[in-house]
């Protein structure tokens, strides 16, 4: 700790490494906060050397794993410090401040923290500008954010930010911005917007992707999308229907259960039902399914589909 005060750079540089070296045992955790080291870590985050900057901020990531780091790091109000590091000129910089910002939000109290402190509307921003690695921890970020509250990035117009990320060229990102949709969408609000700015027709399209973690999170999205009526007939003019019925064929079970809700919910509209009608069969033979969720699910959407006013 006192080394970390050390006017002597090359003093302060060997002591944060030596920290984040000693810091990855979880037994060294406790010691390290009866000595107040996040107070100490916070001068180091504003240091003018970015070996300093960059290993403080990797610190705070390894504190923040744990609940007894994390009330510390919100007692000694790290959060906002961090925050600033977001325009630092030092992508490595950068990417640990997002490391350490995205771990803290994994925690409920952590998330719940930066929406009082209202980050959000800054990691959006900071979303569009952002290298891909850094727009990966981002999007994590925002998503536990969302678990949270969904007004603040609804006020931001989140909904804009992440359609456009929809057609980015890695696949990851895409499965994260189709997840991050799904908890925006959870509030009316944003399933409104997401038929309004053609969210839905860009999630439709993806399911074309030959990747199964990206289809099950895009018909995740959908999923919640559809339970609104305009959301229902938005789904079917986008061509969704044959998609969906094709990846029933696929095995991972996650992606088929996925695939039967957004089904179920557009055979609830009488021109879903009436295509899904002549494919009932196909859906139907999943109702005895070995997995008790995907037969549930499929017992649903027969049911709906087979439902007669």
């Amino acid at each position: 700790n006192r080394e970390l005060k050390s006017d002597d750079l090359l003093l302060r540089q060997r002591a944060v490494r030596s920290l984040c070296d000693y810091l990855h045992d979880p037994e060294h955790i406790l010691p390290c906060l009866d000595e107040d080291i996040p107070a100490t870590l916070l001068e180091l985050l504003k240091d003018n050397d970015q070996f300093c900057r960059l290993k403080a901020a990797e610190c705070y990531y390894v504190i923040a794993g744990h609940a007894i780091g994390r009330q510390a790091m919100l007692a000694c109000n790290v959060i906002p410090r961090l925050a600033e590091l977001f325009n630092d000129k030092e992508p490595s910089v950068r990417r640990n401040a997002h490391k350490a910002v995205s771990m803290y939000s994994e925690a409920p109290p952590g998330a719940q923290n930066l929406i009082e402190l209202r980050l959000v509307d800054t990691l959006l921003k900071k979303l569009v500008s952002e290298l891909d690695e850094i727009k990966e921890l981002i999007l994590n970020t925002i998503h536990f954010c969302l678990m949270i509250d969904v007004e603040q990035a609804l006020a931001a117009d989140a909904m804009s930010t992440l359609t456009s990320l929809l057609e980015h060229p890695s696949d990851k990102i895409k499965t994260l911005t189709a997840l991050t949709i799904f908890h925006l969408s959870i509030s009316l609000k944003g399933k409104e917007r997401a038929v309004e700015i053609g969210t839905v027709d860009q999630l439709v399209n993806l399911l074309d992707s030959n990747n199964d973690a990206l289809k099950s999170k895009t018909a995740l999205a959908l999923s919640i999308i559809c339970i609104i009526t305009p959301g229902k007939y938005c789904t079917i003019r986008a061509g969704a229907i044959p998609k969906l019925l094709a990846m029933l064929k696929n095995e991972s079970s996650e992606l088929v259960v996925n695939a039967l809700k957004v089904i179920a919910c557009i055979a609830e509209a009488p021109e879903g039902r009436q295509q899904l009608l002549q494919s009932v069969d196909q859906i139907e033979q999943y109702s005895n399914h070995r997995l008790p969720n995907l037969a549930k699910h499929a017992q649903i959407a027969t049911k709906v589909i087979k439902w007669k006013p």
